[in-house]
């Protein structure tokens, strides 16, 4: 994968993210489980640009891990049947669906 590539994609959960953080912020009764995952997410996202600058690739691969995996406990989070918007539920869908298919890529 190319750094152009990676720079995208990178850009696409940085994206994905801060469409869950604002969704988050909307949310007046979110579990706090799910609030302390996307809030975690949110911060790591930020690294996302003080990494690739490093251009270490262990790096970039570790940290796509431990998002995705903040993302997809966020997703049980989702489908565990509580009373959670529709944007809710979307946009932390999406987040993982871009940090899935980013670690994917990666491998």
């Amino acid at each position: 994968m190319g750094e152009q590539e990676i720079r995208s994609r990178l850009s696409s959960i940085q994206f994905a993210v801060g469409q869950a953080a604002q969704a988050l912020s909307a949310e007046r009764h979110l579990p706090g489980e799910l609030r302390d995952y996307i809030q975690k997410l949110d911060r790591q996202s930020d690294r996302i640009t003080e990494i690739l600058a490093l251009r270490d690739q262990a790096r970039i691969v570790k940290l796509v891990q431990d998002m995705e995996l903040l993302g997809a406990r966020a997703c049980r989070v989702c489908s565990s049947g509580l009373p959670l918007s529709g944007q809710m539920k979307s946009a932390v869908s999406r987040m993982h669906d871009e940090l899935v298919a980013f670690k994917q890529h990666l491998h």
